[in-house]
């Protein structure tokens, strides 16, 4: 019987079951059984036409089914057969000493003591560190995959290090963004970073670039670098970052965080071959439908697993300025944090996979751009603000308020709602008032409008309107201690 292993981000569609055993005799057959007990679970891994989607890679043991049968790949007794979804987190050859003009570092008095753990170990020693000396990596993001990797990168020696990122921090950051503190709010996360890191090791060069990667400056902010780590939460930088490296030969280390697990793996990395091992495309050749994978703003992180990921992507960027032991070129490293169990799967370059001649536009690569055009020309959801309702509770009009939320969300803040999750809206239609103003809401106004427009379409309601903002806005602007999420 083979075991198919269901990682976080698809749980929500199998009722939180993280296996699914049967007696399929191959691929397609097993996961066509799987989506036929959880039926919510099927878009996410067969397409219209029933073939298997590009974003969601299966692994039978350690091998991509692409490597083997595909999806006809036969299926063994006791096989592991692994779903591996996308999720919304050196030197080009890996082992040069010198640094760009060719000179070798000298490590100062200060120095030597200072890294002194690392020049006693027999595989590193004085050479490795003079190596991290001479390395320029650019980290992109300095959120929570950032805030470890740029600590340990610049506890660790890495003469330059870049910091991208033209976000300020918020309180909701602090959870896991260990590199800020409250007082750091409101201000720019590279300026704060680099006043860190800067204090943590005086002995580094720390260049900021307080703005959004976009195609148009890529090419030159990641140029002047030797290696890239990419700590970015979104699949346009992603993708972006991915293919710069590609066009400019940099080796990008990966590494994405959702919920309670992880993945890791290093990108376009010089092999001994003298080859350069898979790039993300490899993985994912392109990218889920937009609002398919959430966010870890929308599906939440645990606080301790970016520090754990984002050190396992500092180990693989030491490794790859230093030359020493294996980068995970050509593996993809996944950990989950609930079970503790890991798994190191192979990857290889797709032979049919499409070269990279250019930087495009990734928003309309990650369909982004035709997601928003589609929700314009929808029907427009009839709208309240929260003043509106507010006023509308103070003069004592009856209105029934709706919260379309999970219960974890209602738990953290409500108006006093009744709660209805979104998922089960049609099956609580005779809740819903008829014969009074009825306002639904969420946390930001998406999935009360969907609610809305599902209600108006099939079931005749013209008495709803949708809360403009959610309690997000509420909390803006009623009730200033209301917690926001």
């Amino acid at each position: 019987m083979a075991k198919l292993i269901i990682p976080t981000p698809l749980r929500k569609y199998t009722n939180n079951e993280s296996c699914f055993r049967t007696n399929s005799p191959t691929v397609r057959e097993a996961l066509e059984a799987l989506s036929k007990e959880y039926p919510e679970l099927k878009t996410h891994v067969f397409d219209v036409d029933g073939n298997l989607r590009s974003f969601v890679k299966v692994y039978v043991g350690d091998d991509d089914i692409e490597q083997l049968e595909g999806p006809d790949t036969q299926l063994g007794n006791e096989v592991k057969v692994s779903l591996v979804p996308a999720i919304a987190g050196g030197t080009p050859d890996g082992h040069r000493s010198n640094g760009p003009n060719g000179a070798t570092a000298t490590l100062c008095k200060e120095e030597l003591e200072r890294y002194s753990r690392h020049l006693i170990i027999p595989d590193f020693n004085i050479e490795g560190q003079r190596k991290l000396k001479t390395a320029k990596v650019l980290v992109v993001g300095a959120g929570g995959l950032g805030a470890p990797l740029l600590q340990y990168l610049a506890a660790a020696g890495v003469g330059t290090l870049g910091i991208v990122d033209f976000d300020v921090v918020e309180d909701t950051n602090l959870q896991r963004q260990v590199l800020f503190t409250v007082d750091d709010i409101g201000k720019p996360k590279v300026e704060v970073a680099k006043k860190r890191l800067q204090a943590l090791n005086p002995h580094i060069t720390i260049n900021t670039f307080n703005t959004q990667l976009t195609s148009e400056n890529a090419r030159d902010i990641i140029d002047a670098y030797d290696v890239v780590a990419d700590g970015t939460d979104n699949f346009p930088t992603r993708y972006l970052v991915n293919d710069a490296c590609v066009l400019l030969d940099k080796t990008n280390i990966y590494a994405s965080i959702f919920r309670f697990e992880g993945q890791v793996s290093v990108f376009n990395y010089v092999n001994k071959d003298g080859n350069r091992g898979p790039n993300y495309r490899d993985l994912f050749p392109t990218p889920p439908p937009p609002g398919m994978v959430p966010s870890c703003a929308e599906g939440g992180v645990i606080g301790v697993l970016p520090g754990i990921i984002g050190s396992l992507q500092a180990n693989e960027v030491i490794k790859v300025v230093t030359g020493t032991g294996e980068p995970l070129s050509g593996r993809l490293f996944l950990f989950d944090a609930l079970s503790f169990e890991t798994r190191t799967l192979n990857l290889t370059k797709q032979k049919k996979r499409e070269e990279i001649t250019e930087l495009i536009d990734y928003e309309a690569f990650c369909g982004i751009g035709q997601a928003e055009e589609a929700a314009n020309e929808e029907e427009p959801v009839r709208g309240m603000t929260v003043n509106e309702l507010w006023q509308l509770q103070d003069r004592g009009e009856e209105v029934q308020v709706i919260d379309v939320r999970e219960p974890h969300e209602y738990e953290i803040a409500n108006i006093g709602g009744e709660l209805i999750p979104h998922k089960e809206v049609e099956e609580n239609v005779n809740r819903i008032a008829t014969d009074k103003k009825v306002v639904v809401h969420c946390r930001s106004g998406a999935r009360s409008a969907e609610a809305i427009r599902t209600l108006k379409d099939k079931y005749g309601f013209d008495n709803l309107y949708n809360l403009k903002g959610g309690i997000l806005a509420w909390a803006d602007e009623v009730d200033e201690t209301m917690a926001k999420y």
